[in-house]
């Protein structure tokens, strides 16, 4: 998959001729290699992803149940935390079906449609929510630096658009990279080096130029990734200069707590991409990938729910009242 924070151009194989493209199969699947190579710890995988993919979905859940039936969580911090835990779902339940089934058979394969499927929403999944992140840090920034504003910066309607505007431009975005991975050809070795469908494993593979690709590619990596990342920083800048000035202590520590929560994520967040992604085209490890893989597709939507719910005691009340005050 390619997260769109990739900030390296993917090495591009020689597009092969016409004459040498007809002798040979146009592949019609592909090979999930996932951990074939370990199938001593098939067991102990297979154990360790069900027990993260059912804590997250729990956990998901959990959240979104408790926003929609508390009136008191109607605001917009928690409108995004909502938007939050839907990407997380769709990121992880797009990877973990196939996953789970691969690490119970002896050769994963998936067909060339449910690759490309896989790799939409995936990706669709997860440049939203680095884009949601960004989003989420200015709502802080508006709450902490301009708090005599904020309810008429941050409305319902202005929240509704960010929200839709996030969803809408990542799916087109999405739509762009796997339109033109469509229009490539496979007809050599149908084996990708990952447990999921992701981009450069797929670049590597076909026997057409990727240079397009390659290019989109880096354009959307400057704008999801370091843009992005960015905007983060500069905001929890203004947000840690805002809670500096504050007289008491009580009032810093309640400034920050709001944005504790969303700082831990970001850092989870952005630590395991970085991890994966920020490299030369040299050092790109199909093993560090997948290691990455583990933690942005999985990892991270198990912990987001615990991090907000264990750290917030508003959230933790709703899914008691939601659970516990019911006749």
């Amino acid at each position: 998959m390619k997260l769109c924070v990739e900030i390296h151009l993917i090495v591009l194989e020689t597009p092969l001729s016409p004459r040498t493209m007809s002798n040979q199969t146009l592949v019609t699947e592909f090979i999930l290699q996932g951990f074939s190579e370990h199938p001593e710890y098939h067991v102990l995988l297979f154990s360790c992803f069900l027990s993260l993919y059912s804590v997250a979905l729990t956990g998901n859940i959990f959240i979104i149940l408790a926003i929609t039936f508390n009136p008191g969580l109607h605001t917009p911090m928690y409108f995004f935390l909502f938007n939050l835990a839907t990407m997380d779902i769709i990121c992880t339940s797009s990877i973990m079906p196939k996953a789970l089934e691969g690490l119970m058979s002896e050769e994963s394969s998936i067909s060339y449609g449910g690759c490309m499927a896989q790799l939409y929403f995936l990706t669709w999944s997860a440049s939203s929510e680095l884009l949601l992140l960004t989003v989420m840090a200015y709502d802080r920034y508006a709450a902490i630096c301009h708090p005599l504003h904020y309810s008429t910066t941050m409305s319902k309607t202005f929240c509704s658009k960010l929200a839709t505007g996030v969803w809408v431009l990542c799916a087109f975005n999405t739509a762009i990279h796997t339109g033109l991975m469509l229009r490539l050809n496979f007809c050599g070795s149908n084996v990708i080096t990952h447990f999921f469908c992701e981009v450069p494993p797929l670049l590597l593979l076909s026997c057409s130029s990727t240079y397009v690709n390659s290019i989109m590619i880096v354009l959307a990596d400057a704008f999801y990734g370091i843009l992005n990342f960015l905007m983060i920083i500069v905001s929890y800048g203004f947000i840690i200069s805002s809670i500096l000035k504050m007289r008491t202590t009580e009032g810093k520590k309640k400034a920050f707590s709001t944005c504790s929560s969303h700082l831990i994520v970001v850092c989870m967040y952005y630590t395991a991409v970085f991890y994966a992604y920020i490299s030369p085209v040299s050092s790109y490890s199909a093993e560090k990938s997948k290691l990455a893989g583990i933690l942005y597709t999985m990892l991270s939507p198990t912990l987001n729910p615990l991090i907000y719910t264990l750290r917030n005691k508003e959230v933790k009340a709703a899914l008691r009242k939601l659970f516990f005050s019911r006749n």
